[in-house]
């Protein structure tokens, strides 16, 4: 008989404490590479539609979106730096070379106090019911992503798992390289964007509501219903309604989504390496 061939050491070895890390400076990157592509739109918003006192906005940090209220009537809030803009690279270049390039992180602090313990918490949760589960039904069961992805997060996870396992089997690798991970990401969190959008539209416009009633002090609130709101848009924009501003979740989307859980993944790699070595 041949002798049995030894596979990869399994994910149980990295801790959790360094899943925690690993998730931690994938957040931080993924922050830093994502956030100036929103700042420069939302800059690029400002300019075209300046926002006045009660008006919202999305700011993003590449790992949560996050609703703003514009409070500020001077010039000094950073989104509303007045500037002749006429294009994202233009403005772009513009504000690196007027303001500086921590401009193009104006906002970033106070949204990663959120969004960092957040995903930090999310990718560990996944891992460990991840872990669990494939050591109570097997390493290849196909419903573990689905199950651990809900009770983290979302689907993401089915599609991101069975990418990686796909790409690895057509390169005839054990263990996903830094592209298979970059790309299996990028992917699935495509699929993800697309499928979420219509409930994130919807989401928006909720948001929206509260803060207009909330500002103008409506004496009845308006009907907020997911289905009710839904069901206007498509009335009034039709179905495609439902996926306005799909091309510029998508830009910011995929990138957030590839540099996360490539960094991630790198992550987990090198502390794997380092807990075998010490044994």
């Amino acid at each position: 008989m041949e002798p049995e061939t030894e596979g990869p050491p399994p994910a149980t070895q990295v801790t959790a404490l360094q899943q925690m890390v690993a998730s931690c400076t994938g957040a931080v990157l993924t922050s830093l590479m994502v956030t100036p592509l929103d700042v420069v739109k939302i800059r690029l918003q400002a300019q075209n539609n300046p926002f006045p006192k009660g008006k919202c906005f999305l700011y993003s940090n590449g790992l949560m979106d996050h609703m703003c209220i514009c409070e500020e009537e001077s010039k000094k809030a950073w989104y509303k730096k007045p500037g002749n803009f006429h294009g994202t690279l233009d403005a772009f270049l513009k504000i690196l070379r007027n303001e500086g390039i921590k401009s193009l992180w104006s906002g970033l602090p106070p949204t990663l106090v959120m969004a960092i313990p957040a995903t930090v918490i999310y990718f560990t949760c996944y891992e460990q019911l991840s872990g669990f589960l494939k050591a109570k039904l097997g390493e290849n069961e196909t419903r573990i992503p689905i199950v651990a992805g809900i009770v983290a997060r979302s689907m993401y996870w089915y599609n991101y798992e069975n990418l990686k396992r796909w790409l690895c089997e057509k390169s005839g690798l054990y263990e996903p390289t830094f592209m298979i991970s970059f790309t299996s990401g990028a992917l699935s969190g495509s699929f993800a964007g697309v499928a979420t959008l219509p409930f994130d539209v919807v989401k928006t416009q909720k948001q929206t509501q509260l803060w207009t009633n909330e500002y103008c002090k409506f004496p009845e609130p308006l009907d907020m219903s997911t289905w009710t709101i839904m069901k206007n848009i498509v009335a009034d924009k039709g179905f495609s309604g439902l996926f306005t501003g799909l091309i510029p979740r998508l830009v910011k989307i995929v990138p957030a989504c590839a540099i996360m859980i490539s960094s991630y993944e790198l992550g987990k790699s090198f502390f794997q390496k380092h807990n075998v070595e010490r044994q």
